[in-house]
C-alpha cells in the first residue's frame, strides 16, 4: 500500500509539471508507461490459484455471527460443525503428562509409532480393517489428510466425482489440484445417497477419484453395506479410479454400525480413509487427523506432507494415543446426546410451514429444503435463495445457518445440533418467528 501511495503522489507530480521540466517528452512516456504497469502488477500479486480459491462458507458464517454477537448481539451459532462437549478429562491429562515428559520437539512427519499403532489398532478392533502403522499418516486435522490426498492422485484436468450436497471444503480442494469436480445430484427423496446407475453415468476416462463422506456432511446420510456394495461391483470395472472415503463422523450414527467402504476387498489398494479426533473425542482444537491407504500412497501423503506442515503436534499426537487406548465410554455418551438433540430438532422444525427435512441417520445436521421462502420478501428485501434466507435468519432471528449453495444443493441450509438442548429450542423458535414475516 506505501508503494502505491507513492506511485500516486509521482503521478500526481507528473500532471502538475513539478517534473517536466527535468524529463523530456520521451522520458516522461517512459516514466508513466513504468508507473501503469508497476500499478497493474500491484494489483495481480495473487496467484490464479488463490483467487479461484472461494472462502470457507461454515468459516464465513461463524465469522458474521461472532461479529454481530461482538455488537451485544445475542446470536445462537448453528453455523459450526464443532460439538459443544468438552474434551474428556483423560485425554487432557495425557496431554499434560506429555509436556511434563518434555514431548516437545519435533514428531516424525506421519506421526509417532505409538499412535501410528493405536490407530492401526482401532481400525481392526472397531472396523475390521488390516492396515499396518506404514500405511497410515497423522495430518494437522483431516482437512490436511484430504488435501494430501487429492494433491497426490490427481493430476491437472482429471476429474474427481462428487456426490452433492458434500462438505464446502471437496470441490475447493479439487481446484488446488487443478483438477475438475465432477458432482452427482441427491435429493431428499433418496435420503441424499446416490445409486450406483448416477455413479456409472458420471465415470468418463478422465476420472480419478470418486470423494464421499458417510455419514455425510451436511446431510447426515449413512451408506449400508448393501449400498456400498452396489458402488463397489461399478468401481471393480474401473480399476483407475480411487476412492476417498471421509469417515470423520463413524462414531455419530444413529442407525446401524458404521460401513467403511474399505472392507470390500476387490477395491481396498485404491481406498484412502480419512477420519480424526475432532467430533467423536471433541477435540476440534487439538487439529489431528489420518488418513489410512495403501503403502505406496501413504508413501507419497508422508512425502508432500514433509514439505508443508511436517509433524502433527507432539502434544496432540500423545492425547490421540489416549483417545484411542481408552475405550468408547466418552463417544458414546455424546452421541447419545446427540440423538436425543436430532429429536427435539426435527420435531420442531416439522412443525414449520414450508420447512421440509427427513430424519438424518448421522452426523449432527439438519439439511432442510427452503425453497418455499425464494421469493418472498420482508421490510421489503426479497428472497432469492438458501444464501440470503441464511444471512435472513442471522441479522432477523440472530441465530447462524449455512446456505446450501456452498455445499452443492442451493435448496437447503445447513442447520448444526451441536448446541446444548436449551439453546436449540430458542433458536428454532426464533427461526420460526423470523420464517413467519415472509410474504
Amino acid at each position: 500500500m506505501a508503494i502505491c501511495r507513492v506511485i500516486i503522489r509521482v503521478q500526481k507530480w507528473v500532471f502538475l509539471g513539478k517534473i517536466n521540466n527535468k524529463l523530456s517528452n520521451q522520458q516522461q512516456t517512459n516514466f508513466l508507461y513504468l508507473l501503469a504497469t508497476t500499478t497493474k502488477s500491484m494489483t495481480n500479486v495473487l496467484s490464479d490459484r488463490i483467487k479461484n480459491l472461494s472462502e470457507s462458507a461454515t468459516i464465513k458464517m461463524a465469522k458474521l455471527g461472532r461479529e454481530l454477537s461482538a455488537k451485544g448481539v445475542d446470536v445462537i451459532s448453528l453455523s459450526f460443525g464443532e460439538p459443544d462437549f468438552h474434551t474428556p478429562e483423560y485425554i487432557k491429562e495425557a496431554a499434560k503428562q506429555a509436556m511434563d515428559k518434555n514431548f516437545t520437539y519435533y514428531t516424525p512427519v506421519a506421526g509417532y509409532p505409538d499412535l501410528r499403532a493405536a490407530i492401526s489398532k482401532k481400525l481392526k478392533t472397531e472396523n475390521g480393517l488390516d492396515y499396518d502403522a506404514s500405511q497410515i499418516v497423522v495430518s494437522t486435522g483431516a482437512k490436511q489428510a484430504i488435501a494430501n490426498a487429492l494433491l497426490c492422485l490427481v493430476n491437472p484436468g482429471e476429474e474427481v466425482i462428487i456426490p452433492t450436497p458434500y462438505w464446502v471444503s471437496y470441490s475447493e480442494v479439487v481446484k488446488l489440484t487443478e483438477g475438475k469436480s465432477v458432482f452427482i445430484d441427491s435429493t431428499v427423496e433418496q435420503n441424499f445417497k446416490i445409486t450406483p446407475a448416477q455413479l456409472e453415468a458420471a465415470i468418463t476416462p478422465k476420472t480419478k477419484l470418486f470423494m464421499f463422506s458417510s455419514p455425510c456432511n451436511p446431510t447426515g446420510s449413512v451408506y449400508s453395506k448393501q449400498e456400498l456394495a452396489g458402488l463397489v461391483e461399478v468401481f471393480e470395472r474401473y480399476p483407475q479410479i480411487y476412492i476417498l472415503s471421509d469417515e470423520i463422523y463413524e462414531h455419530i450414527n444413529f442407525v446401524e454400525a458404521h460401513e467403511s467402504i474399505a472392507q470390500f476387498d476387490s477395491i481396498k489398494e485404491r481406498v484412502v480413509i480419512i477420519n480424526g479426533f475432532s467430533k467423536s473425542y471433541a477435540m476440534t482444537g487439538w487439529r489431528i487427523g489420518y488418513s489410512a491407504s495403501s503403502k505406496e500412497t501413504a508413501a507419497a501423503f508422508d512425502k508432500l506432507q514433509g514439505q508443508i506442515t511436517s509433524g502433527t503436534c507432539s502434544i496432540t499426537q500423545k492425547a490421540g494415543v489416549a483417545a484411542y487406548e481408552g475405550g468408547l465410554a466418552s463417544v458414546l455418551e455424546m452421541r447419545e446426546a446427540f440423538r436425543k438433540r436430532r429429536g427435539i430438532v426435527y420435531d420442531l422444525l416439522s412443525k414449520i410451514p414450508g420447512v421440509q427435512t427427513n430424519l438424518p441417520d448421522g452426523a449432527f445436521y439438519f439439511f432442510p429444503n427452503v425453497t418455499s421462502f425464494f421469493g418472498k420478501s420482508y421490510n421489503g428485501k426479497v428472497i432469492n435463495d438458501a444464501d440470503e434466507l441464511s444471512i435472513f435468519l442471522l441479522e432477523e432471528a440472530h441465530v447462524a445457518t449455512v446456505g446450501g449453495d456452498s455445499f452443492g444443493d442451493p435448496k437447503s441450509i445447513r442447520i448444526s445440533y451441536a448446541a446444548s438442548e436449551e439453546k436449540l429450542i430458542e433458536a428454532i423458535k426464533r427461526i420460526a418467528a423470523a420464517l413467519a414475516k415472509l410474504s
